[in-house]
Formats: C-alpha cells, sequence, structure tokens
C-alpha cells in the first residue's frame, strides 16, 4: 500500500511539477483556455499546497479546471474558507469553475459536508505523510452523514461569484469613471 508521500511523488511526476510540488517556486502559473497568467506563490500557498494535491490523489482528480472545479467545492464543503487567506483563493475556484463545471462544483461540495478537511485534522505534515490514501479517507469521513442544505451551498455560490467578479467589477468602475 503506497503513503500519500509516495502518492505525492508520483502526481508530481505525471502532472510535471517539481518534486516539493511547487513549494519553492517564487511564481506558479494559472492556466486557462486561452493564456496563463504568473502569480507569486505567497507563503500561506506554500505552506497549505501540498494538502491541496492530496486533495487531488484522494479523489483522482485531474488539475485541469474540472479536477480543480470539484477540490473548490470540496474545500468549501469542509469549511475551508475559514482558514483565511487560502479559504479566498478556494472561494474565488469556486466562482470561476461555477461557470464551467458546475456539476463538478456541486459534487465536490456535497462530497465536502461529509468530509473533514485535512487541514482540520491537526496532524503535523510528517504524520499525513506516512498515511496510505484509505487510511486518511477513512480519517476524514464524518461518522454522521449530512443532507445537503441547498440554501448553505447557493449562499457559497452567491458568495464564491462576488469574489470571483470583485477585480471585474473594480475594473468597470474605474473604466466608467475614465470615460
Amino acid at each position: 500500500m503506497m503513503t500519500i508521500s509516495q502518492s505525492l511523488q508520483q502526481f508530481y511526476i505525471e502532472n510535471n511539477f517539481s518534486s516539493d510540488g511547487g513549494k519553492n517556486d517564487d511564481y506558479f502559473d494559472l492556466k486557462f483556455k486561452l493564456f496563463t497568467i504568473k502569480i507569486p506563490n505567497s507563503q500561506f500557498r506554500k505552506d497549505v499546497i501540498y494538502l491541496h494535491d492530496i486533495q487531488h490523489i484522494l479523489y483522482n482528480c485531474d488539475t485541469s479546471w474540472r479536477g480543480e472545479a470539484f477540490i473548490a467545492g470540496w474545500e468549501i464543503g469542509t469549511k475551508m474558507w475559514k482558514h483565511f487567506p487560502i479559504g479566498m483563493i478556494s472561494l474565488w475556484a469556486m466562482g470561476f469553475s461555477l461557470l464551467n463545471y458546475p456539476k463538478e462544483v456541486f459534487k465536490g461540495y456535497k462530497t465536502g459536508i461529509n468530509s473533514i478537511g485535512i487541514i482540520d485534522l491537526k496532524l503535523d505534515k510528517k504524520a499525513i505523510l506516512k498515511l496510505s490514501i484509505t487510511e486518511l479517507k477513512k480519517i476524514i469521513k464524518k461518522e454522521k452523514t449530512k443532507k445537503l442544505n441547498w440554501f448553505s451551498f447557493l449562499f457559497w455560490c452567491l458568495i464564491s461569484e462576488i469574489i470571483f467578479l470583485f477585480p471585474f467589477l473594480i475594473l468597470a468602475i474605474f473604466l466608467i469613471n475614465i470615460f
């Protein structure tokens, strides 16, 4: 049985990522269909990127926007939004993903409400990396299954769209004021 550490290394190789998942890179690429944006790799992102990558492994999600849509929904379902500022990135990704892969966001959210976020386990990195995928799945599964609360899901959809669209709103206001 492979450990999370071994699975991460395989994931990094399969996705052409550096062996540390990009933790030590100064920038990371945010890829879209027609262009790529190079974004500074902040310390808070460096500290948790391995957790995000583990989520891809746990749910067999690729690194396309379809896979990111599931992961964004899952992260918000597990209440990752309470971990500022990384939660803002999850909300932004959910907002963008709702426009492209709403079914994947929904599936991820539904899975997330019945999971404990890896970030909330209070396990250090070494302990997490020693676990197998099966062991980690058991640890994060909530004992009591929650039913989907549509009001809560739609609330987070609205919040994520506001966060995603906020920069465009600022730009529009700026352009209106210029002209």
